[in-house]
């Protein structure tokens, strides 16, 4: 993901003609914000925003208790793929009351990052599902918090995981940790387009 010089990076707003949309959803405070910041080549567009008294009792905190700041819109990020193909970043809010926003971010997605916090997996349940229901490629990616160690299929039983979704764990501040999630994402949507492919039939032999 570094092939880009810093050239071309510079202009590239007049030359990438491919965007690849990718989007990162996941419970209220898994860090979604904090990894479109720590891999985008650009400074990102947050939308967060202070929490206020106003959002005690319908936003839940249970587990980010320190959590001052939330998004209200969506993060967005870039990552330069070569000169001509670009990743495009979505952070999508993480609080029920956003939620909305969610099916309009995940049109013309490529595929998706979903963001967990093994402490609260439950909180994953509802982008899982969405994402199922549109038919959207998607890796889960557990963001490392400090919280007790879950076996892989520990993870995978509690949010019903199908085997073919890939399972990878991460630390969300770090740049390589993040693109590794990332390339995993990308692997996956080679793998999904490969077997969608129709089966070429065998050419009947000539009768005699």
């Amino acid at each position: 993901m570094d092939s880009v010089t810093s050239e071309q990076r510079r202009t590239l707003h007049s030359t990438a003609d491919n965007g690849l949309k990718i989007v990162v959803v996941g419970g209220f405070g898994v860090g979604k914000t904090t990894l479109v910041r720590s891999v985008s080549e650009i400074r990102p567009l947050n939308t967060e925003e202070t929490m206020t008294q106003a959002g005690e009792g319908v936003d839940d905190t249970v587990g980010v208790a320190a959590k001052t700041a939330t998004t209200v819109a969506f993060d967005f990020g870039r990552i330069s793929l070569d000169a001509h193909n670009v990743l495009y970043l979505f952070g999508a809010p993480g609080q029920e009351r956003f939620w909305f926003l969610w099916d309009r971010l995940f049109s013309g997605t490529l595929g998706a990052v979903v963001l967990v916090d093994t402490r609260r997996l439950a909180d994953s349940w509802y982008a899982i599902d969405r994402l199922e229901h549109h038919g959207t490629p998607f890796v889960v990616a557990c963001n490392d918090f400090g919280g007790p160690a879950h076996t892989p299929a520990q993870i995978r039983e509690a949010l019903d995981l199908a085997d073919e979704v890939p399972l990878v764990f991460c630390d969300a501040r770090s740049r390589e940790s993040s693109k590794q999630v990332l390339i995993s994402l990308v692997e996956h949507l080679r793998t999904v387009v490969a077997a969608s492919r129709p089966t070429p039939h065998p050419i009947p032999e000539p009768t005699p």
